[in-house]
C-alpha cells in the first residue's frame, strides 16, 4: 500500500460523500478507490467508513482520522509551494568559495548585476585558493579549476574553459633568448603556479606529438596575478590564463610563445 496515495484518497472520498465522485476527481476506478480504503482499514486495524449501497458516513475514529489526515495533506502541499517558492525566487544566504585571482577578474564585475537580480539573497563569498572541504566547512558552492570531482556526491557545473598562454615579458626575451621548441624552457627560468610547493608538469600538443616537461625556476607563487607581476618585471617564462593578461598581450607588454604549440595544462586558477 502507498500510504500517502490512500490517505489522498480516503480524504477525497469523506470530501466527495462516495467512491465514485472520489474515483472521478482522481482519474482511478472505483475499484482502485475501495482497495485503497480497504488496505487503508487493515492496516490501522479500525472500520474507518459506514458504508451500504445506498449511503456511506464516518465511523467516530474515521471522523477523528480525517481530521488529522486533513491537516497533514494541506501541511505537505505548504511544505511542497514553499519550496517551490524558493527555487522561483532565490532567498537566504549562498556561502560561495572561489578562487582570489579568478574572483578579482571574472567574478567582481558580476556579483553587482549578480544581487540586482536575486534582492532576497544574501551572498557571503570567500576567497580562497585551497581546494576547500565544501561539506565540512559549510559551502553551497565552489568554483574551481578542475574536470574531475573528488567526492562523488558532489555534482559538477563546467563554468567557462581556461585558454592558457606560454608567455613573457620582451625584456626577459631579449636577455635570455625566445624558446623555439619547448625542449628550450628546460634551460630559461620558468615561474610555476602552485597552491602545494610541488613543481607541475607542462605538456604540450601539435598535432600526434606531445612533449611533457618538468621545467625549472627559483619561484613558484600560489596567485596567478602575483604570477602575471613577476612576468610583466621580466622574471621568466609561465603558463597563464589568457583572461588573466589579454591586455598585456594586445599593448607587448608580454609576447606569447610556441603558438604553433597547443598547451594542455587546464588547471584555472
Amino acid at each position: 500500500m502507498d500510504r500517502l496515495t490512500a490517505l489522498a484518497v480516503f480524504r477525497q472520498v469523506v470530501e466527495r460523500g462516495s467512491f465514485a465522485a472520489a474515483a472521478r476527481h482522481l482519474k482511478l476506478s472505483a475499484a482502485a478507490v475501495s482497495k485503497n480504503i480497504g488496505e487503508l482499514e487493515a492496516h490501522l486495524a479500525v472500520r474507518l467508513l459506514n458504508r451500504t449501497t445506498r449511503s456511506m458516513s464516518l465511523t467516530e475514529a474515521g471522523q477523528r482520522y480525517y481530521e488529522q489526515v486533513a491537516r497533514i495533506l494541506d501541511d505537505l502541499q505548504q511544505a511542497d509551494s514553499s519550496l517551490g517558492e524558493l527555487q522561483a525566487t532565490p532567498s537566504g544566504t549562498l556561502r560561495v568559495s572561489a578562487p582570489m585571482s579568478f574572483s578579482l577578474v571574472c567574478l567582481a564585475d558580476a556579483i553587482p548585476r549578480f544581487l540586482a537580480r536575486y534582492p532576497e539573497l544574501t551572498l557571503d563569498l570567500q576567497l580562497d585558493d585551497r581546494r576547500v572541504d565544501m561539506i565540512a566547512e559549510g559551502f553551497d558552492l565552489a568554483v574551481r579549476g578542475s574536470d574531475r570531482l573528488e567526492d562523488s556526491s558532489l555534482v559538477a557545473r563546467p563554468l567557462l574553459t581556461l585558454r592558457h598562454v606560454l608567455c613573457a615579458a620582451p625584456q626577459y626575451l631579449r636577455r635570455h633568448g625566445t624558446p623555439q621548441v619547448p625542449e628550450d624552457l628546460q634551460a630559461l627560468e620558468c615561474v610555476q603556479f602552485s597552491l602545494s610547493g610541488h613543481a607541475r608538469e607542462w605538456v604540450f600538443q601539435r598535432g600526434e606529438q606531445v612533449r611533457r616537461l618538468e621545467v625549472c625556476g627559483r619561484y613558484s607563487v600560489n596567485s596567478s596575478l602575483a604570477l602575471c607581476a613577476a612576468l610583466r618585471a621580466g622574471h621568466g617564462i609561465s603558463l597563464v590564463p589568457e583572461i588573466y593578461i589579454h591586455d598585456d598581450l594586445a599593448q607587448g607588454r608580454l609576447q606569447p610563445l610556441l603558438e604553433d604549440w597547443q598547451m594542455m595544462q587546464t588547471c584555472c586558477r
